[in-house]
């Protein structure tokens, strides 16, 4: 069939096919997932995924709405912040819920399957290729900077530049997941590197006494509600990757134990990175130079690294190219595990014979990628990505707030305090109701009326199963132009 049949799986037996291991002796392979990530392998997980092309790109768009360098730095710390009580929250429902899948599972286990199924066909369609797409911008935009010195790069550069980043990705993700993962982890260096010269440039600057971005920080402040949740949806850009732990919670060794000390390690440790960084682009730039800057990191190479500068734009190159790779490794995710329960087709679960990969899935992320970097630009792309993600935060962090009020009695190793995910509920609903009460835009009504455009896909093709021949013929010579078969979730 094109679509399975949704199963009653056992939340502590669920495999997934990016880490399998083969077992041919029933004439079959079996995927298993192993508990071999601890905990410093987990805080690298989230600091890698966070640190990646938002901090080397957001800050002059913070600065823009929020209208001084003070204010926009309280941004970035409140930013921090939320992150770090949506992380908690997430670390109690990871420890009821004890399954990969993040806020697909979550939504699955709590209210059922049509609103799952609009996350997923939401998040596999647009989120995680919007996502992606931002990230390769962001590398086009610095990759290319330096063959353009004193200007802005050309829109048609940028574009065929991040094309040709999914590009390669994608072939890299196909042919072997160990090569994936390994380039992630030699990419991860190049961005704590480039963030670390930043930083003590900074703190050399300040030292001499350049603190005049800072003189009179609040005056200018923007009031307006609409210009604020914009600011927050730039700032919260770069914290994105936070809840990406509890996409392979099944992998974990001791999860009770390691998910919340992991996100009370690297979140923390990641806000600081970023409020150094920011402060060090202030002592460099006036808040003037920073707004007109087309790509900061490399303006402020040029300040204050001179003809070392193209040190930057590789290190910030390096960085987003890693970013982008571990964003495309885990976008297969919620992908898979939603076509195993039936809420996408069946050829999304099914993985390469050889390689091992999800390339079905990884092949559908690059081409909506590539749609979005065509239509795009990365502005309207984090401020699109920012507002579905929140809605859909706001969703899983209510139905915490269910199980903590309606099932106190379910067996959990750490509880949150309730007040944090009520601040963090609150915090959602207000960033996606202000920009559209105070600035409505035409497009917000677009996404609304997208999310919704699942119902006409849901009842037949998952409610009544109702799936026409002419889609198994397809799904049959994809099988076969693609070399994929279905994966087999083994339970033992």
């Amino acid at each position: 069939s094109t679509m399975r049949e949704r199963k009653t799986t056992d939340p502590l037996h669920s495999t997934d096919p990016l880490h399998s291991s083969t077992d041919l002796s029933d004439g079959k392979e079996k995927l298993r997932l192993k508990q071999e990530v601890g905990l410093i392998s987990s805080v690298s997980l989230i600091a890698g995924t966070m640190i990646g092309s938002g901090i080397f790109m957001s800050p002059e768009w913070v600065l823009h709405h929020m209208g001084n360098p003070a204010s926009s730095l309280l941004i970035w710390a409140a930013c921090g912040l939320l992150a770090m009580f949506g992380a908690l929250s997430y670390a109690e429902l990871g420890t009821i819920i004890k399954e990969s899948g993040g806020e697909y599972i979550y939504i699955l286990r709590i209210f059922g399957s049509f609103p799952a199924f609009l996350f997923a066909y939401t998040s596999v369609i647009l989120v995680r290729p919007a996502g992606l797409a931002a990230v390769c911008l962001s590398f086009a935009e610095y990759a290319i900077a330096p063959f353009y010195p004193g200007c802005s790069s050309p829109q048609v550069a940028i574009k065929c530049t991040a094309a040709a980043c999914i590009l390669i990705l994608t072939i890299i993700n196909c042919l072997n997941v160990r090569l994936a993962t390994s380039v992630m982890n030699i990419f991860t260096a190049a961005k704590l590197l480039a963030l670390l010269v930043i930083v003590v440039g900074g703190l050399v600057l300040l030292a001499k006494g350049q603190t005049q971005s800072f003189q009179n920080g609040f005056q200018g402040t923007t009031a307006g509600i609409g210009a604020v949740g914009v600011a927050f949806y730039q700032g919260l850009w770069s914290y994105d990757g936070w809840n990406n732990l509890n996409y392979v919670t099944e992998e974990l060794k001791k999860p009770e134990v390691t998910l919340p000390r992991a996100l009370m390690i690297a979140i923390p440790l990641v806000t600081c990175l970023y409020l150094l960084v920011n402060v060090s682009y202030l002592a460099a730039m006036t808040p003037s130079e920073l707004l007109s800057s087309g790509a900061v990191a490399v303006t402020w190479g040029d300040k204050v690294l001179g003809s070392w500068a193209w040190l930057i734009s590789l290190s910030v190159a390096l960085s987003t190219f890693g970013s982008s790779n571990g964003t495309f490794f885990s976008g297969g995710r919620v992908c898979y595990i939603a076509a195993t329960e039936g809420h996408m087709p069946d050829i999304l679960s099914m993985a390469h014979v050889r390689c091992l990969t999800p390339s079905p899935a990884l092949l559908f992320t690059s081409a909506m990628s590539l749609i979005m970097i065509i239509s795009g630009s990365f502005t309207s792309i984090v401020n699109f990505f920012s507002f579905m993600g929140l809605l859909f935060y706001g969703m899983t962090i209510s139905g915490l707030l269910y199980l903590k009020i309606k099932k106190p009695e379910l067996p959990r190793s750490y509880k949150v305090p309730i007040i944090i995910p009520i601040i963090v509920l609150m915090a959602a609903v207000y960033l996606v109701l202000a920009p559209i009460i105070d600035q409505p835009q035409i497009e917000i009504l677009y996404i609304v009326l997208f999310i919704f455009s699942g119902l006409i896909f849901y009842f037949p093709l998952v409610h009544f199963k109702c799936h026409p021949r002419f889609l198994q013929r397809v799904t049959l010579h994809l099988q076969l132009l693609l070399e994929v078969a279905p994966t087999t979730r083994d339970a033992n």
